[in-house]
């Protein structure tokens, strides 16, 4: 069996391989080779695994993204994608060797953070994954969805809380790619958890809505000086079902027009927000607390720590202290323990003989690194094992950040 890295001449194979792994069927590429999920890939990021004979058998591939970590840090991050055995090839170890392969290929590459989304959640934590946001979706009935006003005011002279003075537009998906663009792209240098969507995404039409060509109205929302700072991107579907793509805004209370917008629309019996964020606000405004329901809460974005020392010392952290972490990575046969210090939002992290603190997986630290996780979560469930009480609430202090991690991007 042999691995080997791609290139564009080998995107059909990739591609047909690919599918037949999931026993699914490629769709027609729209002319010039976009508007399909498929059209960004990265072919010089690409593994393909081929028999002796050269036919094809697995599938492995990478986009070059940038995340966003706490403190509005900005790195970049491969995001694994296409992962693919042929059912007549499965149980043979082929998977370990591709995924073995590609972490090395990562850190070739000078990236020491790889995320990826699961589509079986058993399947990646043995490869040094853990999952590190979530998201739900958000169901509301129409008649109950009269949002209260807020009960706390701001200082005399200022607006209620959550208040907003834009305005909103409707326009069709095709009218409004740049300002879509331009909308996410200041989003999700201030989210953490957020993925960068490149240019050539949004061009060839790739992934799902609203980046994909697929037909759907957009509330685009404009502040004051009539500059766009959020976008709700939805479609009417059967049963009178309005779905919520995604909301993208730059702050709750454009959050909150573009929600009063979709939950007024005419002709709706309920509201769908599929891609909700798990901390959000929102169910709270509503007059009846029961208005929403919530349900597929789930796994999102999983994140894989390839350099221990420089993925603590890049993002920010909002609590000073130290924190001896004894980490086990058995994937790639590899264990450190390190002394991390923060000092004023800046960390340092340096190999020590100290005794540990805490002792864990790296899956474990690929959970808590963006905040989404508490550490004493995964302690009470036997994951992560803590020395002695204090660290747990250390931990839990400094892995904190400043709001919830939430990645809304689909690769």
């Amino acid at each position: 069996m042999e691995i080997r890295p791609t290139t564009d001449q080998d995107l059909d194979v990739f591609v047909g391989t690919l599918h037949a792994a999931f026993g699914r069927f490629p769709e027609t590429p729209a002319e010039g080779g976009g508007g399909v999920w498929w059209s960004a890939f990265e072919m010089d990021r690409g593994l393909l695994a081929t028999t002796a004979d050269g036919r094809p058998v697995g599938t492995a591939g990478a986009y070059s993204f940038e995340l966003t970590l706490p403190g509005e840090i900005l790195v970049p991050a491969g995001g694994v994608t296409a992962v693919g055995v042929l059912p007549s090839h499965r149980r043979q170890g082929l998977l370990r060797a591709m995924m073995r392969h590609q972490l090395t290929e990562l850190r070739t590459r000078g990236e020491f953070l790889s995320v990826l989304l699961a589509s079986e959640a058993l399947i990646y934590r043995r490869f040094g994954y853990g999952p590190a946001t979530y998201t739900q979706r958000l169901t509301v009935r129409r008649h109950q969805a009269a949002l209260a006003l807020p009960r706390a005011r701001a200082a005399a002279d200022a607006p209620a809380t959550g208040s907003d003075t834009g305005t909103v537009e409707v326009l069709r998906r095709a009218e409004c790619g740049e300002t879509l663009e331009e909308v996410y792209d200041r989003y999700r240098r201030a989210q953490p958890g957020a993925l960068s969507r490149p240019h050539r995404w949004w061009a060839l039409g790739a992934g799902q809505p609203p980046i994909s060509r697929a037909p759907r109205y957009v509330a685009v929302h404009r502040d004051t000086d009539g500059v766009p700072d959020g976008y709700a991107s939805y479609a009417l579907g059967e049963s009178d079902t309005l779905t919520v793509d995604e909301i993208i805004a730059a702050d709750d209370a454009v959050f909150t027009a573009l929600a009063r917008f979709v939950l007024g629309h005419d002709l709706v019996s309920q509201v769908v927000f599929k891609h909700f964020p798990p901390e959000h606000p929102l169910r709270w405004q509503f007059a009846d607390f029961r208005a929403g329901e919530v349900s597929g809460h789930t796994d999102w974005l999983w994140v894989r720590l390839l350099d221990v020392p420089r993925a603590l010392t890049a993002r920010g952290w909002f609590t000073d202290g130290e924190l001896v972490l004894d980490v086990d990575d058995p994937f790639l046969g590899e264990h450190g323990r390190y002394l991390l210090t923060v000092r004023d939002g800046k960390a340092d992290c340096v190999p020590t003989d100290r005794e540990p603190d805490l002792s864990l997986d790296v899956s474990d630290l690929g959970s808590v690194y963006l905040g989404g996780t508490a550490p004493s979560t995964l302690v009470r469930a036997g994951h992560i094992r803590a020395h002695h009480p204090g660290a747990v609430t250390l931990a839990d202090a400094l892995f904190r950040a400043e709001r919830a991690p939430h990645c809304l991007h689909w690769f």
